[in-house]
């Protein structure tokens, strides 16, 4: 590390190819340091996002008039256009420093669902030593690649990956008005097999409870039956196979997963109001019937 007028601290830089662009996920700097007593940072703002491991001492972190004392085996993340400043948040405590700069169109989604937003930026760690291994292993990639290599980038990213693989919690908190995750993982199993005919009965099973239990909450926190949401699914699959493609519509009622072609019309008058045969002759745009 090189004496700098606050602190020690060692300064790793990396500069992203098409390859790290394309992961939509990369690093832009590293580094380490050791306070000074006199320590003291910002007021700054940066363009990227900005992983801190406290992995000594304590620091005062403010920003956008709140400020927040952090400690041993803290994390605390700088969101790009925010104002921070932060200091030593007691002399007599030797503050150490790890950190790790990255950038990316899917960092911010990342970041939330490590739980770290601009509101609430910090989080305790509960593997501090595992998390800190992995920041070290991406900080000796970017030191001692002598140039970009196409082995590095991949090397670089699976950490990356890794890094927030080990800050993510496995209970993802839901938002307000959101379904629960399980009700999520049911609606993607729909959504992947509502095409194959798949039941209520079915996506119950996948759930691992009774059907009524799962209508019910699904229905509470959906806003419609699960029957209703599959035939949404199928009824929008068709329209689309339809206006699009060339296929008759017995092949688009079988490949829906309707057991033959009066199922599947009924079923489409009953959402559309009129049959899919007067859609399907000419191809016409359903947008003026429908």
């Amino acid at each position: 590390m090189q004496e700098y007028e606050y602190e020690y601290a060692e300064f790793l830089y990396y500069t992203p190819k098409e390859l790290d662009k394309q992961s939509q996920l990369w690093p832009v700097r590293g580094g380490r340091s050791v306070a000074k007593p006199n320590y003291r940072v910002g007021p700054k703002r940066i363009e990227c996002y900005s992983l801190h491991i406290v992995q000594a001492g304590s620091l005062r972190l403010e920003f956008e008039g709140r400020r927040l004392h952090l400690g041993d085996n803290q994390l605390f993340c700088l969101f790009p256009g925010v104002t921070y400043h932060y200091t030593l948040d007691a002399a007599d405590s030797p503050l150490a420093l790890c950190w790790i700069a990255i950038d990316g169109p899917r960092t911010r989604t990342l970041l939330e669902l490590a739980g770290l937003t601009p509101e609430s930026p910090s989080v305790q760690l509960s593997d501090a030593r595992g998390i800190e291994g992995t920041m070290s292993g991406i900080q000796r990639l970017m030191r001692d690649a002598a140039g970009w290599k196409p082995a590095v980038s991949l090397e670089l990213q699976s950490q990356l990956y890794g890094l927030f693989a080990a800050l993510t919690p496995d209970a993802v908190p839901v938002r307000e008005g959101e379904p629960s995750a399980w009700i999520r993982d049911c609606i993607d199993f729909m959504e992947l097999h509502a095409s194959e005919g798949v039941s209520v009965q079915q996506v119950a099973v996948f759930a691992g409870v009774h059907r009524s239990y799962f209508s019910s909450v699904f229905a509470r926190q959906v806003g419609m039956s699960p029957l209703k949401y599959l035939q949404n699914i199928r009824m929008s699959k068709a329209r689309q196979l339809l206006r699009e493609t060339d296929a008759t519509i017995t092949e688009i009622a079988l490949s829906l997963g309707y057991p033959n072609l009066f199922s599947f019309t009924r079923a489409f008058k009953k959402v559309y109001s009129i049959p899919p045969s007067k859609v399907y002759n000419g191809h016409r745009d359903m947008d003026a019937e429908i």
